[in-house]
């Protein structure tokens, strides 16, 4: 049982089963004010006539807190566990906020609407209580997104970081050879693939939509590869296109030497990923760059942005590739 306890948050716990419990009684205390100014039977569903499905009084009271109740539990509850994300449990608290204030809302915007109405069937849902409530609702709950703390618990991703920072203070140079960075070509590049491409999408797709549609993903595709996502440590180089999909790996293993330069994309066959003859590269555009060459003789190109990043990235691969053809030692 303390095993199984020391998994939830009791904090939490003690909200999601008290919370929606007082607002289904609190509802059910508020209708009783308006008993009297309500007709036997009430509507429980509506059409655009009036009500349209009848229930008693005490019946709709019943299943409207019953209802309350359920539906913040279930909600709720999501944001128990310490083993989920803090950010879902942020989440999940917030949407149950919302989802049982909701509900309070539609069930009183349904009395409310009745009331010193003498035939249900004439009756309609408030509107202003509804719109109100509503408001509230959804407020309320990105505001306790905001302010819900979950309690701290160790994770497996509080190990990552530990152990990631005794690496660090055992060899205080891994930090140095480390760097991540984003790569994109000019804002007037992106300018020309509109004009091109996104213009003769538009008219296109007011004849033929789905032909349209797909000049437009094709040139969203093509403007994705003009970024790129780098990465460079002592595992050697990493590219990936888009940020997601990854176009080039260079093992520290196969690096012979590495140097910032000055090139023309049209001398590796042009922007984006390109093999040519004895090369690969990926460049987003003509410019600072790195030129891996790899012991089998290939050569590897990858845009930086700008020279002193290319410096870095050059400096990095090169003391990376010393360390793997001298057993760990730079």
């Amino acid at each position: 049982m303390g095993t199984f306890r020391e998994t939830l948050d009791l904090r939490a716990l003690r909200f999601a089963l008290i919370f929606p419990m007082l607002l289904a009684i609190g509802f059910a205390f508020c209708s009783q004010m308006l008993r009297n100014n309500l007709p036997d039977p009430v509507a429980v569903m509506w059409n655009a006539d009036g009500g349209s499905s009848f229930a008693p009084f005490g019946a709709y009271v019943a299943g409207g807190s019953g209802l309350i109740a359920l539906f913040g539990w279930v909600t709720f509850i999501q944001a128990v566990p310490l083993a989920r994300p803090v950010v879902m449990r942020r989440i999940m608290m917030g949407i149950g906020l919302m989802v049982s204030l909701f509900m309070t809302t539609v069930l009183a915007a349904g009395l409310v609407g009745q009331s010193g109405v003498g035939n249900a069937r004439l009756s309609h849902v408030d509107p202003i209580v509804l719109a109100m409530g509503s408001g509230a609702a959804l407020s309320l709950g990105v505001v306790m997104m905001f302010a819900f703390k979950p309690d701290p618990r160790w994770t497996a991703e509080d190990d990552a970081a530990l152990q990631g920072e005794l690496r660090l203070l055992a060899d205080p140079d891994l930090a140095r050879d480390s760097l991540r960075m984003w790569v994109h070509a000019r804002s007037s590049v992106f300018v020309m693939i509109i004009v091109s491409a996104g213009f003769p999408a538009a008219l296109i797709a007011v004849v033929i939509p789905w032909l349209g549609a797909l000049v437009a993903a094709a040139a969203l595709v093509a403007a994705s590869f003009l970024f790129a996502r780098v990465r460079a440590d002592r595992d050697g180089l990493q590219v990936f296109a888009a940020g997601v999909l990854r176009v080039l790996r260079v093992p520290a293993g196969e690096i012979s030497a590495a140097a910032a330069a000055d090139v023309k994309a049209a001398d590796f066959g042009g922007w984006g990923l390109r093999h040519h003859e004895d090369s690969t590269a990926m460049l987003v555009s003509s410019g600072p760059a790195v030129v891996v060459n790899e012991r089998n003789g290939r050569r590897v190109a990858l845009s930086a942005g700008t020279q002193d990043a290319a410096d870095k990235v050059a400096g990095i691969l090169n003391r990376a590739a010393s360390r793997a053809q001298h057993g760990g030692q730079a």
